[in-house]
């Protein structure tokens, strides 16, 4: 199947609604991470999201000139081929984005979409996230105002943080403190500012407790229950019933129980990237330190080639990444759910 249109990309997300589940959002940095990504997918026959981080974006740019536009534009134009080979729906989205990057790379890749659109394509990316974690309320939904308005106008999904995530992801870092946790007055400020879907559709990261990496157990304390003290806040004011459509940052890590909670109250998309990064990364360190003498030229030998191609490593590494985005569906529910 091709790269979700917008129409198919709005109902990947009402059913997940509906079915209280979540689809996976596994950050990807290369052709290889993406294959691994949507071959999780497709042995799951779950529909899925790919992103791409500033960070990320930067490395596929390249790191002679490390351009995260032209990065970010490559590997969605690649996804957009190869993907119809894969028998899933697939959405595009790009990860954190602070406020001193949206120059040089939200706002461009709003523009490249919103030509696409004005000449009869579908948008390059189906959703984009703008990080204003780091600034004041006020400032961080003026913005996302903005943007809202231009993503509509590429047929674009905003996803918006409103509140900090503890933790680091390419430079934007929040201590772990009592602060992680979003109150009913901030999505209350956050509803009357973006609508609740007449001024176009966004997705929420609200955060309860949310952690980027993985952390050992006792220093992270999750509360998703605190979500449905979110939706009927402003239900109760609005008269729709489960008004927000929530994102489950720092995901990886996370309980069953934390899990099953999140998803009960409206969680729809769920972030993961330090989980598949290890997945990834582990098979590669194995074959390495088994074949030492074979992936290197030790003592004037000349190693062995079959050893050191990064086809052989690299199809371990693909293999163990995908299981995990696998077992991330399963986790999610979202296993056997794929749009027909």
């Amino acid at each position: 199947m091709p790269i979700a249109t917008p129409e198919v990309y709005n109902e990947m997300l009402d059913r997940a609604k509906a079915g209280k589940f979540a689809y996976p959002a596994i950050n990807v940095t290369s052709t290889q991470t993406l294959h691994a990504a949507l071959r999780g997918f497709a042995e799951a026959e779950s529909d899925g999201i790919i992103q791409i981080s500033t960070g990320g974006a930067e490395f596929l740019g390249g790191q002679y000139s490390k351009d995260m536009v032209s990065g970010a534009v490559a590997l969605a134009e690649f996804a957009h081929v190869v993907a119809k080979k894969y028998p899933v729906n697939i959405a595009l989205h790009t990860d954190h984005c602070p406020k001193d990057k949206l120059d040089g790379y939200v706002r461009p890749l709003l523009a490249i979409s919103q030509e696409r659109v004005a000449a009869g394509q579908n948008p390059l990316f189906q959703s984009h996230m703008w990080d204003g974690s780091a600034e004041k309320l006020d400032e961080n939904l003026a913005i996302a105002q903005e943007l809202l308005a231009e993503a509509v106008k590429a047929k674009i999904i905003l996803e918006v943080e409103i509140t900090p995530t503890g933790g680091e992801e390419d430079g934007v870092s929040h201590e772990i403190n009592d602060e992680l946790y979003t109150t009913v007055a901030d999505v209350e400020r956050t509803a009357e500012a973006l609508g609740l879907g007449e001024k176009g559709r966004y997705l929420l990261a609200a955060s309860f407790g949310n952690v980027h990496g993985v952390y050992k157990p006792g220093n992270v304390v999750l509360r998703p229950e605190l979500l449905r003290d979110l939706q009927d806040g402003i239900a109760a004011k609005s008269g729709k019933n489960d008004p927000f459509d929530f994102v489950f940052h720092g995901g990886s890590g996370s309980t069953e129980e934390e899990i099953r909670t999140a998803l009960e109250n409206g969680v729809v998309k769920m972030n993961l990237d330090t989980d598949t990064q290890y997945a990834f990364t582990r098979p590669v360190a194995d074959h390495m330190f088994r074949n030492y003498d074979a992936v290197l030229k030790v003592d004037g030998e000349v190693g062995t080639k079959s050893k050191y191609d990064p086809r052989t490593w690299g199809k371990l590494a693909e293999a163990a990444m995908a299981e995990r985005v696998t077992k991330a569906c399963a986790d999610l529910r979202a296993t056997g759910t794929k749009l027909k």
